[in-house]
C-alpha cells in the first residue's frame, strides 16, 4: 500500500467521504467527478480495504468499554477510589468543587452490579432433580410404535 492510499484511508475515516479523501490524499485531482469514482474504486483494492476494516476495528475497540475495563470501574467506585465533581449552587454564583468522594449511594450501586455479575445474591434457587419412569411423551411414542394400541383421550 503506497503512502498516498494509506493518507485517503485515514482521511476516509474521518466522515467516510470518499470524493474528499481522495481530493486531499492526491491534490492534484480537482475535479470531483474524478474524485469520487477514483475514490470509490480505491475503496474497492484488497489492501485499502483491509487497512480501512482493520483501523474501524482499533477505534471501535477504543471507543466501547470492554468488560474488564467496566468492572474495574465499577470496582474502583465501589472502593471509594473515584473522584466527582460537582457544583454547589444555582446558575452564575455556582461553585465548581474538585475531587469529591463518590457517594454512598453511588457505591452501593456499583457493590450491586458486581455482586449481580458475579451472581452473589439472587432470588432464584437452581434446583437439580432427577426423574424415574416413563414420561407421558415416552408413553405416547411407545403408543405409536406399537400397531395394535389406539391412543385415547384419556392417554394424553
Amino acid at each position: 500500500m503506497t503512502e498516498a492510499q494509506k493518507r485517503f484511508a485515514d482521511e476516509y475515516l474521518i466522515d467516510l467521504n470518499a470524493t474528499r479523501a481522495y481530493k486531499t490524499a492526491y491534490p492534484s485531482v480537482k475535479k470531483d467527478s474524478t474524485a469520487a469514482a477514483a475514490g470509490t474504486r480505491l475503496l474497492r483494492n484488497v489492501n485499502v480495504l483491509a487497512y480501512v476494516e482493520e483501523r474501524m476495528k482499533q477505534l471501535e475497540d477504543q471507543a466501547i468499554a470492554k468488560q474488564e475495563e467496566v468492572l474495574k470501574y465499577l470496582t474502583s467506585v465501589m472502593r471509594g477510589e473515584c473522584k466527582e465533581e460537582t457544583l454547589r449552587g444555582i446558575g452564575e454564583g455556582a461553585q465548581r468543587i474538585d475531587d469529591i468522594d463518590v457517594s454512598a449511594k453511588d457505591r452501593l450501586k456499583a457493590a450491586e452490579l458486581l455482586g449481580k455479575r458475579y451472581s452473589m445474591w439472587t432470588d432464584k434457587k437452581e434446583v437439580k432433580a432427577t426423574f424415574e419412569g416413563v414420561s407421558k411423551l415416552d408413553k405416547i411414542i411407545e403408543q405409536l410404535t406399537d400397531d395394535d394400541e389406539e391412543i385415547t383421550e384419556d392417554d394424553l
